[in-house]
């Protein structure tokens, strides 16, 4: 036989033998056997240089990336809104009842009674794996931004219950949570140089490691339950979804319920809390979702959240320990903040030293003292939180005195408000490092290869003062920093040039306005459409713009009041930055109210800015064609959309007739 079709035999055999393994829990060979065949496989790929990229060999995780790279999601993964209560549960039930009734109320076209989907909320790391038309894994990334995660495809592969291959003709994303047994977790830790603390932190480790063999040796687990992103045919609910999940081979937990009222939902939540700490990996809450999948559509998303499901979190876990001291620290605005120093306490898994005080006035709400016993809660892996004292251990305690001066410059602070400020914005190190970190961010002014440490030097050994005196920069003086060669000067030079050619809104985001945001930036722009349109905006003007409230507004208008702020910035428009708003023009507005649907690869956009564009214009995007749509817009590579369009009539438009449409 030949010896490359002998490695297809070979490849479909021992993926369906893992299949049954652990999926099924079920054997159709030994493990002498299946031994046999698999070092079989790895003679014969070494001996032919022919590895298929859903070989089994490729789960053994023998290499050390040099580094991780970006990944665009086809679909954004979205956070989940949060209930802690029953009472906000049953507010979000009855916004859901109350809409579906309006919609019946005004539609032919009824929507189902409400039916929901209830899952457990596992306590892992986000995962999207990416399948092509071949049903192939292609891509594993993590979710980060939500749009842009880092790719850990060959981390992920190491996960033996994840199938590389699987019966699919349709390229499509699925959400999954990868985790970590109780099993696994502790067979790690006898041998491990340093232990592991907790079960989330092991599995979030693994996959965030460039040694891909240290990830193979925590044998993560994973979990699937949403396609966020599907070509060709679309599920009509999510029991369908959930369906097409299991039957191709995807890790699924066997915890699902139907439920219709919050009372059903009570129900589960108290079985699943019963059972919590029964299972052998963790999970931090339950999630309920809406079944019906146009229902879903039609209700849509919050800036953060979809409307349609919720995540019911449960109570957060408290310990009792000392506070030893107060450490005081400088944010990028200039706060003085406090941070609480703890006799070690071991707090879900975690050893707890730090927690947050927020503010002094806080601090005296609650009563906190520096040698008192405090109560502390650890809330959704987020940093500590004082929530107050242990009465009877207040004798021997001492009240928190804040700094008479900057604790890292030694200059005059100011108590404005609840909070206290460093005035030495010039030269106050971690305000100045913190604020170039921030200008030069990736949704900022996206400055490539830019680190805190790389701040660091810049301000201590080239006396950098200002964002403006990072575009004076040469290569000399970068050369003779620590670990910076010819190379690395000249892309950082590359960088910061190249930073130069921006956006609008990512300039009003980089400049750090309080309270503004990369949304709030880009709803600025829109409203107001230059730089100086917004240095002049009034209080009045500024609380039209939308998700602009008098908070925002106000810390616009102090923003600019600066003098020292507008003279950096005029300073950056002087060496050459050029903050660009290009302003849709548009010969007739065809797009306005339509419901518009995306399909194949453009040359031009990329999935977030075609959608982007499009909402400007005024359009709805959405991910599936159907009798309701108004235009397909095809670019390379079209799939089944494609087809579908044509088969129901809807008008397609190729990139370039799109782009005379709207005059650009």
């Amino acid at each position: 036989m030949d010896k490359k079709r002998r490695i297809e035999i070979l490849v479909e055999e021992l993926n369906r033998y893992a299949y049954e393994y652990y999926s099924l829990g079920s054997h159709s060979i030994s493990d002498k056997e299946y031994d046999s065949k698999y070092d079989e496989l790895v003679i014969l790929e070494r001996e032919t240089g022919y590895v298929l990229p859903y070989s089994p060999s490729q789960r053994i995780g023998d290499v050390i990336l040099p580094e991780f790279s970006k990944y665009t999601h086809r679909a954004k993964l979205w956070s989940l809104d949060k209930a802690q209560s029953l009472e906000e549960l049953k507010e979000w039930h009855h916004k859901n009842l109350r809409f579906i009734e309006d919609h019946n109320r005004v539609s032919e076209n009824r929507l189902p009674p409400v039916k929901y989907i209830i899952t457990k909320k596992f306590d892992g790391l986000t995962l999207n794996c990416t399948y092509d038309e071949n049903g192939i894994l292609i891509k594993a990334a993590t979710r980060g931004t939500g749009e842009v995660g880092e790719d850990v495809t060959a981390q992920t592969k190491t996960i033996k219950s994840l199938p590389l291959k699987i019966d699919a003709n349709d390229v499509f994303e699925i959400h999954g949570e990868a985790i970590m047994t109780k099993e696994a977790f502790e067979e790690y830790n006898k041998t491990a140089e340093v232990p592991l603390k907790n079960l989330r932190n092991g599995a979030a480790g693994a996959l965030r490691n460039l040694n891909v063999r240290e990830t193979a040796k925590r044998k993560l687990s994973a979990f699937f339950y949403d396609i966020g992103y599907k070509e060709g045919y679309q599920f009509e609910n999510y029991e369908e979804m959930l369906s097409f999940i299991k039957e191709k081979g995807f890790p699924m937990d066997d915890y699902v319920k139907v439920c219709h009222d919050v009372e059903e939902i009570e129900k589960e939540i108290e079985y699943i809390k019963s059972t919590r700490f029964d299972l052998n990996y963790d999970i931090d809450g339950v999630v309920v979702a809406i079944n019906d999948m146009r229902t879903r559509e039609l209700m849509g998303y919050t800036v953060k959240f979809p409307k349609w499901s919720i995540a019911f979190k449960f109570e957060a876990q408290e310990a009792t320990t000392k506070l030893i001291q107060v450490e005081w620290n400088v944010g990028r605005s200039g706060r003085v903040s406090p941070t609480a120093i703890l006799e070690p306490v071991e707090l879900a898994g975690v050893t707890v030293k730090r927690a947050t005080l927020n503010n002094l006035d806080d601090i005296k709400r609650k009563g906190v003292r520096v040698g008192a016993e405090v109560f502390v809660r650890r809330s959704n892996d987020v940093i500590p939180e004082i929530m107050g004292v242990v009465e009877n251990s207040l004798e021997e305690s001492e009240e928190i005195i804040p700094p008479a001066t900057c604790p890292a410059c030694g200059s005059h602070i100011i108590l404005d408000g609840a909070h206290y400020f460093c005035e030495n914005t010039l030269s106050c190190k971690p305000q100045m490092v913190k604020a170039i970190v921030h200008y030069a961010a990736r949704e900022a002014m996206n400055i490539e290869g830019f680190s805190e440490r790389t701040a660091e030097q810049l301000f201590e050994k080239l006396d950098i003062k200002s964002i403006s005196d990072l575009y004076k920069l040469n290569k000399e003086e970068l050369i003779k920093l620590d670990k910076f060669g010819d190379k690395k000067a000249q892309n950082l030079l590359d960088a910061v040039e190249k930073s130069k050619n921006c956006e609008l809104h990512s300039f009003i985001y980089a400049l750090g306005i309080p309270n503004v945001g990369v949304k709030t930036a880009k709803d600025l722009v829109k409203r107001f459409k230059t730089l100086e349109n917004l240095q002049k905006a009034t209080y009045e003007e500024l609380i039209e713009v939308p998700d602009v409230g008098g908070i925002v507004a106000t810390s616009i208008i102090e923003f600019f009041k600066e003098e020292k702020i507008n003279t950096t910035i005029k300073e950056l428009l002087d060496l050459g930055v050029f903050p660009r708003y290009e302003e849709v023009a548009v010969k007739e507005n065809l797009f306005e109210g339509k419901t518009v649907v995306v399909t194949g690869t453009l040359k031009k956009y990329s999935r977030s800015e075609i959608k982007e564009k499009l909402e400007t214009l005024g359009a709805k995007v959405s991910g599936s064609v159907s009798k309701k749509t108004h235009y397909v817009i095809v670019g390379e590579e079209a799939g089944s959309k494609y087809n579908k369009a044509l088969e129901l009539g809807v008008p397609v438009l190729s990139e370039e007739e799109f782009e005379d449409l709207i005059g650009g």
